[in-house]
């Protein structure tokens, strides 16, 4: 069951399923057709079309016409859509993380230089790795009763976010 008041559930709610998260890898890649995810990622039609109509209908991927007669179309990330990158990003690099560097099939570079990039996530404002046990969640202001409870041994105030 999907709890809209938790942000996690609701991520997961957009992208939980794993096809989703090829797809959208694929797109990244620079795939925009139906055969290249297709081929691409050996998916049968129901299920691919299935993904990209929720996809799009999440606003995630925006459906384009790019031939007439017959009807052909692509799909192209919205900025919504490419807003997830960093997460795939983060995914690989954890998958990666595991695996000696020579068992790895792909890996981040920088397409410049092909150095591979050794992703993190960091909190914008102090440059810190997210990963440090100082980082904790607590209620919002929208939080529910049930949300506060969760949260009530952790500080009663959060500082407001600035732009």
């Amino acid at each position: 069951m999907e709890d809209r008041e938790c942000p996690l559930s609701s991520a997961l709610g957009h992208v939980g399923e794993w096809w989703t998260l090829l797809i959208l890898h694929d797109a990244f890649d620079g795939y925009t057709r139906f055969d290249q995810f297709q081929a691409n990622l050996g998916v049968s039609s129901s299920i691919l079309t299935s993904r990209l109509k929720t996809l799009t209908g999440q606003g995630l991927l925006e459906r384009r016409r790019y031939q007439t007669r017959p009807d052909r179309y692509e799909y192209v990330l919205t900025d919504l859509g490419r807003s997830l990158r960093p997460v795939v990003v983060a995914l690989a690099a954890w998958g990666n993380s595991r695996l000696d560097p020579s068992e790895r099939s792909m890996i981040l570079v920088d397409r410049t230089t092909g150095v591979e990039a050794d992703p993190v996530i960091v909190d914008r404002r102090t440059g810190r790795p997210l990963d440090d046990v100082d980082f904790v969640y607590a209620a919002g202001p929208a939080a529910s009763e049930a949300m506060r409870k969760r949260y009530d041994h952790l500080p009663t105030q959060v500082a407001p976010q600035r732009p």
